[in-house]
């Protein structure tokens, strides 16, 4: 919002000219998913406008970049959202990867597809239970939880980490999954559907959570367009695109899956929406996880790729590269990149420019949520104040990668 008044306005303000009232919402409220604070002027419950305060979780994390080593940068990819970790490190190496002109294995392509599909699963899977909980549904968030914990559980198992896993590096993968890999995997996905069925059994028909949700936070497609939304939002307003499909990376075109669309343009859209994802998650996992090619897990690249632990054991050229590469890192070719994969929330880009030396000399991450707050206004303006805590959810946003 434009004026000064009304963003360093004090909680509670009543205006001289129309009587409508600036209030604060957050940066503590609980249903603002995180530090966010919106300045709201209402008149009455209803919503006049409404301006995003952010910046609440800055950390420089983009200008850190510029102080690691190339490989140093995959740990920090993870902090960016603490929901679809794996997601950042897959674009950020996807990104480093062109400018080295890398050909990662084949397997590892399908070990990245396999593991980000359970990561968006991760992910929908605690939007689907805090957005239910926001609306007074609060079993939800119990169900959701309890497949979620299993997901983590499986992160923990192949990368030994629950939530930043830093699993995806520059060249392939780091370890290779453990023996009961495959079983635990198979049993989860066997097991999704059934479940996605009862947290649908649980909101599709109650008519609470319907009022909450339909005809409310509307947002038309070009709106959405012109404000740069992508992902589940952008989709829920009728625009068919899916990086995954119309521009695939790491394999994604060797697997059968459907794009959901609707032209609904509402909270329910967007829950409707991702509930398909979840079960389209489930049939590219699967098909991953049936498919998965044998093989090395590492590009073919000594001077660039850590080399096994078994190898450094007997192979004094594998014990120099290990040195090198942790000591000096490795000059990556000057150039400049942009990487952009379908996260759980979006398009989510890595630029990154190369000076020739082992550390990048640019890292710029373009994260969905950032460009998918700006809509908040157009879907709240208008409507009850009860509705913005329904659109905030619907929308799915992470302050953390927000504000970076």
């Amino acid at each position: 919002m434009a004026e000064l008044e009304l963003m360093t306005a004090p909680a509670v303000v009543e205006s001289d000219q129309d009587r409508t009232m600036i209030l604060n919402m957050g940066p503590q409220h609980p249903s603002t998913h995180g530090v966010l604070r919106l300045v709201l002027e209402i008149d009455g419950e209803v919503v006049v406008r409404v301006a995003p305060d952010i910046g609440y979780l800055h950390t420089g994390i983009e200008k850190t970049c510029e102080a690691k080593f190339y490989q140093q940068v995959v740990p920090l990819t993870d902090r960016i959202d603490y929901l679809s970790p794996m997601h950042n490190n897959l674009c950020y190496c996807l990104a480093v990867e062109k400018l080295l002109e890398l050909e990662v294995p084949e397997r590892a392509q399908w070990l990245r597809v396999l593991l980000s599909e359970l990561t968006r699963l991760n992910s929908h899977l605690v939007w689907l239970g805090t957005h239910a909980m926001d609306l007074g549904a609060l079993t939800v968030f119990l169900y959701c939880f309890r497949e979620r914990e299993e997901i983590l559980r499986i992160f923990d198992a192949v990368a030994g980490q629950r939530m930043m896993t830093s699993y995806f590096r520059i060249g392939g993968v780091s370890l290779e999954p453990p023996l009961d890999f495959h079983d635990r995997v198979r049993k989860l996905l066997k097991s999704l559907p059934e479940k996605i069925d009862e947290y649908e059994n649980l909101l599709s028909g109650n008519p609470i959570f319907i009022n909450r949700t339909k005809n409310v936070g509307l947002l038309s497609a070009e709106d959405a367009i012109a404000l740069g939304v992508t992902g589940p939002p952008l989709r829920a307003s009728g625009v068919d695109w899916d990086l995954r499909r119309d521009m695939p990376y790491s394999s994604y075109e060797k697997f059968q899956f459907k794009v959901p669309v609707s032209t609904d343009c509402d909270v329910w859209a967007r829950y409707v929406l991702r509930v398909q994802e979840m079960r389209e998650s489930v049939k590219i996992a699967t098909q991953a996880l049936d498919g998965l090619p044998e093989g090395r897990i590492k590009a073919d690249a000594p001077k660039i790729v850590l080399p096994d632990r078994e190898a450094m054991k007997t192979q004094m050229e594998a014990l120099i590269h290990h040195f090198k590469i942790v000591t000096e890192g490795f000059a990556v070719p000057a150039g400049q990149v942009y990487q952009a994969i379908e996260s759980s929330r979006g398009e989510m880009g890595y630029f990154v420019v190369s000076d020739g030396t082992a550390k990048p000399y640019r890292v710029h991450m373009r994260n969905p949520t950032f460009a998918t707050l700006q809509a908040i206004e157009k879907m709240c303006v208008g409507r009850l104040l009860a509705d913005v805590v329904a659109a905030i959810g619907s929308i799915d946003i992470v302050l953390g990668e927000i504000d970076r």
